[in-house]
């Protein structure tokens, strides 16, 4: 209870103003609707009605709000944290906005973060826990561009899987609250602190946009939480070596899957790794599952129970990180079970 009896109050104040903004959002969306909303019809398009997509910015009011609050330490810790999410978070939220930012500019920003991140706090990776490759990773320009390819590679994952309400936000929620206890066990209060502020804004968020869906995270949400995900596990990795850096892929094994899966299953399909689809894993929990499960109910409880559903898969995992965190050979035996646990459920799915 001592680590959390610092930031009750900052606790507070961001779930509260990512809430109450979030909300604002919504009630105003007749001003800036003709910028903000997502459309309904598309490939990927899981919602009936045009909806605001740009939850991210009240969800980093609120985390800024929350910094205000926050006791000078962690502001310090904070502080490098928040200036390194604003080119992920400005290009993500510029797309929103005009919808012409394309991808692999999105992917560069995101990448440009982890550079930030690093020139900021003096943290790059030096290792991940694989002979040979921790050599390379010795000379810094590597470490820093490795750094950056992988919180990029994060930060798009949790992208791609934004596609139900409530999923990449209580994916993220999990995984941070996952990451909080690991940092908390082996002493390190403020990074643990850190992850706790950005899940309780998480969470304002989370209740406007589940199970209703009237707000939506859009792509500077999406972005930041990503950032904030994968510089998280970095500074856990890199501050204590007691921790395998399997733990922090552990974390983030469920959209890192996804992706990896969905640019096999393209291929497999001769289509282009970045072509949309409805073939998700989440797209087809809703689609196919909750059809049969659900049948007299609405498109949009569908959708909102798919979401949670699927967003719990990093429950697992939270909890199984705890446990292994110092242990190469567990962590590993764990994400190969949840591996083929997703390959199982989803071959089932595509066969019922």
């Amino acid at each position: 209870m001592d680590m959390f009896a610092p930031i009750a109050w900052p606790l507070l104040v961001g779930a509260v103003s990512s809430l109450v903004l979030s909300l604002l959002v919504v009630f105003t969306t007749r001003w800036h609707g003709a910028f903000s909303l997502d459309e309904s019809h598309g490939v990927q398009k899981m919602h009936a009605h045009p909806t605001p997509r740009i939850g991210g910015l009240p969800m980093l009011v609120g985390l800024l709000a929350a910094w205000v609050a926050s006791p000078p330490d962690l502001q310090q810790r904070l502080t490098p944290w928040l200036l390194a999410g604003i080119p992920a978070f400005a290009f993500g939220l510029a797309e929103d906005f005009t919808k012409r930012v394309s991808v692999t500019q999105r992917l560069l920003a995101t990448m440009a973060s982890g550079v930030l991140a690093w020139w900021l706090s003096g943290y790059a990776l030096s290792r991940v826990d694989i002979w040979g490759f921790d050599t390379l990773l010795q000379w810094l320009p590597f470490a820093v561009m490795f750094t950056a390819f992988a919180v990029g590679g994060v930060a798009n994952a949790i992208n791609i899987i934004d596609g139900l309400n409530g999923l990449a936000s209580s994916m993220v929620f999990w995984a941070l609250l996952g990451l909080a206890g690991v940092a908390h066990s082996v002493g390190d209060p403020v990074l643990s602190q850190t992850c706790l502020l950005i899940a309780a804004c998480v969470a304002g968020f989370f209740f406007v946009n589940w199970p209703l869906g009237k707000i939506f995270l859009g792509d500077g949400g999406s972005y930041f939480l990503g950032f904030s995900l994968a510089w998280g596990c970095v500074l856990l990795i890199e501050r204590h070596a007691n921790v395998t850096a399997f733990a922090a892929l552990l974390l983030c094994v469920h959209p890192i899957t996804e992706v990896l899966f969905s640019v096999w299953r393209r291929r497999q399909r001769q289509q282009h790794p970045g072509h949309p689809d409805r073939l998700h894993f989440h797209s087809l929990v809703k689609r196919r599952v909750m059809s049969r499960i659900l049948p007299h109910s609405s498109r949009r409880f569908r959708n909102s129970v798919a979401g949670l559903l699927v967003g719990s898969m990093s429950f697992l995992p939270a909890i199984m990180v705890q446990f292994v965190y110092q242990s190469s050979v567990a962590s590993l035996a764990c994400i190969g079970l949840l591996v083929a646990g997703y390959v199982w459920l989803y071959r089932r799915i595509v066969s019922a």
